[in-house]
């Protein structure tokens, strides 16, 4: 592959530039020449969704994914319909802004039962399906790091994830790979071929040892550990060639000038990734 060619796959996810509004952000990858960009719910509720449609068609941009869906476990019934209707908006927002891929992090347990969590993630999962099949709109089931099962989610492994997605068709449930929470894994690279078919995103950023904070804790890609360039090659072995996401939750990187950012992701990601 040309470095143009995989220049042309480079999605901005906005959490990179959270010091950036939604439209800073897109005059930002059009100042930069970045094709597409994934948008976080957060920010399109800042501006509304038909204001936030406007600005990235009017740009011309491609929608990689929404950011995010999940977060199914709660303590009660109620609880858990009123997370269901949440997801099924953000169903409704990938749709309006033309992408297919809806992130799931599909959220902790509400108590200390973490079978039970995982299997209120499945049952959500499993309602959510018709819901968005009639949108066109794809649930990714992103595997997070085991550090985050406790907070964020209690699907940590591409098997779980993979497991998950094969109750379904491949145009209607698949995982993403992000190497920031599966680098780790000893049976990654064997689960990355078995979800052939069902990779629908993948994430770059890098493990940079010491960790000084959990959730802030994603460095730009080179400055770690992670052999990103061989999980690029693995996944597209895998089928995937679609866009790559640089999604690097960091501190550091939201208290500099955004532009400064992102010069520096494209220099990285042509380099690492």
């Amino acid at each position: 592959m040309t470095n143009n060619q995989l220049m042309s796959r480079l999605s901005l996810n906005q959490i990179t530039t959270e010091q950036w509004n939604l439209q800073e952000a897109v005059e930002g990858c059009l100042r930069h020449d970045v094709p597409r960009i994934s948008v976080w719910r957060h920010k399109i509720e800042e501006v509304g969704l038909k204001q936030a449609s406007r600005l990235i068609k009017g740009a011309g941009l491609q929608v990689s994914s929404i950011c995010r869906g999940g977060m199914f476990p709660a303590a009660t019934a109620k609880e858990r319909a009123e997370r269901l209707d949440d997801n099924k908006r953000a169903v409704e927002e990938a749709a309006e802004l033309d992408t297919d891929t809806l992130v799931l992090v599909c959220g902790p347990s509400a108590d200390k039962d973490i079978d039970t969590a995982r299997a209120q993630v499945a049952e959500g999962i499993d309602s959510l399906v018709p819901f968005a099949k009639d949108y066109g709109v794809k649930l990714a089931i992103e595997p997070l790091h085991p550090m985050f099962a406790a907070d964020r989610s209690v699907i940590n492994t591409m098997n779980q994830a993979s497991t998950i997605a094969e109750n379904y068709n491949q145009n209607e449930v698949g995982v993403i790979v992000d190497v920031y929470h599966v680098w780790w894994d000893p049976n990654l690279y064997a689960e990355i071929e078995r979800a052939k078919g069902r990779i629908l995103g993948f994430h770059v950023s890098d493990w940079k040892v010491p960790m000084a904070d959990m959730f802030k804790g994603r460095f730009m890609m080179g400055d770690g550990v992670i052999e990103i360039n061989r999980m690029r090659k693995a996944v597209e072995q895998a089928g995937y060639n679609g866009p790559i996401e640089v999604e690097i939750i960091n501190q550091s990187l939201w208290d500099r000038a955004g532009d400064d950012v992102l010069q520096e992701v494209k220099q990285s990601f042509a380099k690492y990734v």
